[in-house]
């Protein structure tokens, strides 16, 4: 199964990601759930890093299947924003389609960092 837990404050600014495992769908290579988490994902990352000024870090680990994403600009930009609740709108559509036994999506409210 794929964990996502999204970051969020106080005031409903998403502002990072944290995505573990694999969906277990179908076999590697022809796993669409993971296909299309990925393909949001890095879309998502590569979108802010050529369209917006906000600064971030994120960090792949391979081994562990684990992928991590923050804004680390504050306040976060509205492009920003806009394609990290884009993000989460697509991840819980493919939650609500092929169920959570496939993808688990959380909103983890925190104090910003």
């Amino acid at each position: 199964m794929i964990k996502v837990d999204v970051y969020q404050d106080q005031s409903d600014v998403v502002y990072g990601f944290r995505m573990e495992g694999h969906a277990g769908y179908a076999d590697a290579g022809e796993d669409i759930v993971c296909a299309a988490v990925s393909a949001l994902v890095i879309n998502t990352i590569n979108s802010i890093e050529a369209f917006t000024e906000d600064t971030f870090r994120n960090a792949v680990h391979e081994e562990k299947d684990v992928v991590t994403y923050s804004i680390t600009s504050r306040p976060v930009g509205q492009a920003a924003q806009l394609l990290l609740k884009s993000l989460v709108l697509g991840l819980k559509g493919i939650e609500h389609e092929y169920g959570k036994q496939y993808i688990k999506v959380k909103i983890k409210r925190k104090q910003e960092v």
